[in-house]
């Protein structure tokens, strides 16, 4: 049985202040400003409800990795604020989609997004900038995903190949390159992993100084991203519990 709503804002308030406890201690470990880190929550499988109790509480960047999910989400949540009176309504959210990134999804994930951060082959460039077109709105943010375990099912570009796709993202005016993601590999040291990204991050900023952005670190292994520079933390479960639901 679900939780009441009551007791489920508990739990999040809880669960929300260890993590932003865990960063903060994490940044000041590596001599950071905490407000340098942006917590992005992942509420995949989660409902929209979570969205709008994490957003009164401050957390405003949300990540999804399921297109279809994510778009009946963010109606929900459009739709549920607009119903409210004008100093009722929540807070604009960013959209963040993390996940791997269907060609023939890109046309809908543009017309809700704010940032991808799983961009690792041109043709998904060409296709989000004619999205971004198509939508008639504003530039999206993109992260070019790094690969550092060369498992093609993970996703992600091999680090020599990132300037490159780093150079075809930059060229449309459609779209702004923020800079890398990653995920560290399973079997992976983190602190090794994170420092790989952050010679690749090192690398694209020569050419591309805007792009600073390092999208990195989880539930499990934040820590160690935050200590090589990430500037974007991806946290699902030490937030919001198990998976244990299925979104529907």
């Amino acid at each position: 049985m679900a939780p009441l709503a009551g007791e489920r804002r508990a739990e999040l308030v809880t669960s929300l202040g260890a993590v932003r406890a865990r960063i903060a201690n994490a940044c000041i470990e590596a001599g950071r400003d905490p407000h340098s880190v942006t917590l992005i929550a992942v509420t995949k499988t989660y409902p929209a409800a979570d969205v709008a109790t994490l957003a009164t509480l401050g957390v405003l960047d949300i990540g999804e990795s399921r297109d279809q999910e994510a778009a009946a989400k963010v109606a929900e949540v459009a739709e549920a604020q607009g119903h409210g009176a004008a100093d009722e309504r929540g807070p604009s959210l960013r959209w963040h989609f993390v996940g791997r990134l269907q060609s023939r999804k890109a046309r809908s994930v543009a017309t809700y997004a704010h940032a991808v951060h799983s961009v690792d082959r041109p043709e998904l460039i060409g296709q989000l900038a004619a999205a971004v077109t198509r939508a008639g709105r504003g530039r999206l943010d993109v992260f070019v995903q790094v690969s550092l375990d060369g498992d093609p099912a993970r996703g992600g570009v091999a680090g020599g190949g990132v300037l490159a796709l780093a150079d075809v993202v930059a060229a449309r005016a459609q779209l702004r390159l923020r800079g890398v993601m990653a995920i560290a590999p399973m079997a992976a040291e983190p602190h090794r992993a994170f420092a790989e990204l952050a010679a690749a991050s090192a690398q694209l900023r020569v050419a591309h100084p805007e792009a600073d952005a390092i999208s990195a670190g989880m539930s499990v292994d934040l820590e160690a991203a935050i200590t090589h520079g990430s500037t974007h933390v991806r946290v699902g479960t030490a937030l919001l519990g198990r998976r244990s639901q299925v979104f529907g």
